[in-house]
């Protein structure tokens, strides 16, 4: 009698990626079931990143939550702080035995979601940093060398200004207004965001980003604000079809924009770092990442974390990290993987397609680049969009401004760290 047919072992992958990029998750998923018979990974939309992670918390309280949910960066201490619903993929690994060495993985990215022990606490999957992108054809009316990014925030200003007089709408605009132009921002100039290394080192950490070089940057912005020089497009990800239509000659946004941005431009696209104040002793230093982990969820049975283990280690593997980088345009996660993409061409055909790998491993990541760690931290970044928009709009100085995000944002701390003792 032929034995019986083993039964598959599925493991639910709640994600917030829809669209093109959801396509390659799943392109991801049926390639590691088609590599082996015991697991099958099954991957559901969920809606957006907040969407996704409160479907997961629902449906921890009910028991039926997925084995593996996806959860953007901000959200780590967030997650951090539900002890006893997350299953730390160190662990897990360690667990399970199979091969897994930090080491392996690029600074940068493993120091957000480590311990202070360094140990990775969630799987970095979609990682993501700010880069410049400009309009080569709108360079060369300007009269501007369309083969040189500016580097320095005195250069961008310069070229905007150029732009204005050769009849371009908007100078420069930018993205993610908080993520660009308060988070990396301050990462680059190896400033603190907040006390307590940005708060890894603890709950009770303090927000201090109202320095007088985050001020007077605020104040540049609202200055040329005036006359489009720099041109506030809004929250989120409003700035970018008015770079990809031509509106705005430069533009700030995520390094996995770089295939939307090509597909959808009618134009020479150029590619550069963040502009960095060159007064500033040290800078550039390196810009911290976006994106999300996979964190593995707790109380779900034993043979699903060997195939979720398996899993993860399928994702390491150099040749699918270098396909994943390749085809979305987010950062591979290890070196080899790098390395890889290097080797065969991909850089050499696709210029400007490592500059986001290169700024993030300008200099080895300090206290104050190598990311944050804060409670509600997506409400703060709210309120620092809040008062961003009053100093653009000329309702408040640069330091009112930055005086009230930190005095609102320490508020929304005090009371994560009250529920979450």
């Amino acid at each position: 009698m032929p034995a019986p047919a083993h039964a598959v072992t599925e493991i639910a992958w709640w994600h917030a990626m829809s669209g093109a990029l959801g396509q390659q998750l799943g392109r991801l998923a049926t390639k590691f079931n088609e590599s082996q018979s015991e697991y099958r990974i099954v991957p559901t939309y969920k809606g957006n990143y907040t969407e996704t992670v409160n479907a997961a918390i629902f449906a921890f309280r009910s028991r039926s939550q997925p084995a593996i949910v996806q959860v953007n960066e901000i959200a780590t201490a967030t997650m951090m702080a539900a002890q006893g619903a997350t299953y730390p993929v160190f662990e897990l690994m360690h667990d399970e035995k199979e091969a897994f060495s930090p080491a392996d993985y690029l600074p940068a990215i493993t120091g957000y979601y480590a311990d202070v022990g360094g140990n990775l606490l969630s799987f970095p999957f979609n990682v993501s940093t700010p880069i410049l992108y400009y309009n080569k054809d709108l360079f060369r009316t300007a009269g501007l060398d369309p083969e040189k990014p500016p580097k320095t925030w005195l250069e961008l200003g310069e070229a905007a200004k150029k732009l204005r007089a050769a009849g371009v709408p908007c100078g420069f605009t930018t993205s993610w207004p908080s993520w660009v132009n308060v988070e990396s921002f301050l990462a680059l100039h190896n400033l603190p965001i907040a006390t307590r290394s940005n708060g890894f080192d603890g709950l009770d950490a303090v927000l201090v980003f109202n320095n007088p070089l985050m001020v007077r940057h605020v104040a540049q912005l609202a200055e040329w604000q005036k006359t489009k020089i720099f041109d506030y497009s809004g929250r989120g990800t409003t700035a970018e079809p008015r770079f990809q239509h031509g509106e705005c000659g430069i533009f700030m946004g995520s390094s996995a924009t770089r295939a939307d941005i090509i597909a959808n431009s009618k134009f020479a696209v150029g590619y550069g770092m963040l502009p960095y104040w060159p007064d500033v002793k040290g800078a550039p230093q390196n810009t911290i990442i976006g994106g999300a982990t996979l964190w593995v969820l707790r109380d779900r049975p034993r043979e699903e974390y060997k195939g979720v283990a398996k899993f993860f280690a399928y994702l390491s593997k150099p040749e699918v990290q270098a396909a994943w980088h390749q085809n979305t345009g987010y950062l591979p996660i290890t070196r080899a993987a790098f390395d890889l993409t290097r080797a065969q061409g991909f850089y050499d055909r696709n210029p400007g397609s490592a500059i986001a790998i290169e700024q993030m491993t300008l200099k080895p990541p300090t206290e104050n680049s190598r990311g944050l760690r804060l409670g509600s931290f997506v409400l703060i970044r709210a309120v620092i969009e809040d008062e961003l928009e009053q100093a653009f709009s000329g309702k408040k100085t640069a330091q009112a401004a930055m005086d009230e995000a930190v005095q609102r944002g320490n508020e929304l701390l005090r009371q994560f760290e009250r529920t979450n003792p």
